[in-house]
């Protein structure tokens, strides 16, 4: 498959978004007196995959391990910086105002970071005229040709790995151990902005593992995954709409059973 691709500068990127970013950057995104998440989603591990299954190496680089109840599972976590409407870095002309220092996720886009995830114009933020034959080329035979770009991409997998102690440091400095079933969705906790600027810089300095993981709760809309988890020893638990729960739960589905 062949894409070619110009930015037109119309700024739908940069509104409404939850913006994937490394611990450095989420410090520096506090630090502009913005918001971050963070969104956390877990998966069973009871035995360790083939070593030739790339997908199941993919996610352990990226995860952290955990126990929910008698069950070994994996945690991912994603620092996210959290904006209403427009980024707080967006001029009014949709220029970027931080744009020599801005996030590796906004470098990269609209190219994918996960090699799992096919690049669909369909599902960017990005106009059709964006995506016009003859503009620069992004993808030749379904592959990224510009280097810059795939260096980035590296960069942000190597900080993703590389940050996995420093976001299971965080979470449990701030009590944070429930996660969404991967592939359902993600619960999203909000910590106070000063505490998790603490967390962040604590974690970043003293990057140790603690010694004893927490344990971990599986957290989902369906009722048959939250019984399934419990009949394998996990812990689960049921998203009530009638209660209001210490964060926020973003499905990736409508469908609940």
């Amino acid at each position: 498959m062949d894409i070619d691709f110009e930015c037109t500068m119309c700024g739908k990127c940069c509104h409404d978004l939850r913006l994937p970013l490394t611990a450095t950057e989420a410090v520096a995104w506090l630090e502009g007196g913005n918001d971050v998440q963070i969104l956390c989603e877990a998966l069973p591990w009871p035995e360790e995959p083939p070593e030739d299954n790339r997908e199941a190496a993919q996610k352990r680089r990226r995860s952290f391990a955990a126990m929910s109840g008698s069950l070994p599972a994996r945690v991912v976590v994603i620092l996210a910086g959290t904006h209403a409407g427009p980024c707080p870095n967006l001029r009014p002309d949709m220029r970027c105002g931080i744009y020599e220092k801005r996030p590796l996720v906004c470098r990269i886009y609209p190219a994918e970071i996960n090699p799992f995830i096919a690049l669909m114009p369909q599902h960017k933020a990005c106009p059709p005229e964006a995506w016009t034959p003859g503009l620069p080329p992004l993808l030749r035979a379904g592959k990224l040709v510009d280097p810059d770009v795939l260096a980035l991409i590296q960069q942000s997998r190597d900080a993703d790995a590389n940050d996995v102690p420093i976001k299971q440091q965080v979470c449990a400095l701030l009590g944070i151990n429930q996660a969404a079933v991967s592939n359902e969705g993600f619960v999203a906790h909000s910590p106070d902005r000063v505490d998790l600027m603490a967390a962040l810089r604590q974690a970043s300095s003293e990057p140790a593992v603690p010694a004893l993981s927490p344990t971990w709760r599986f957290v989902s809309k369906r009722r048959t995954t939250v019984e399934v988890l419990a009949s394998v020893g996990a812990l689960g638990s049921l998203v009530d709409a009638n209660s209001i729960p210490a964060f926020e739960y973003l499905g990736l589905s409508t469908v609940s059973d």
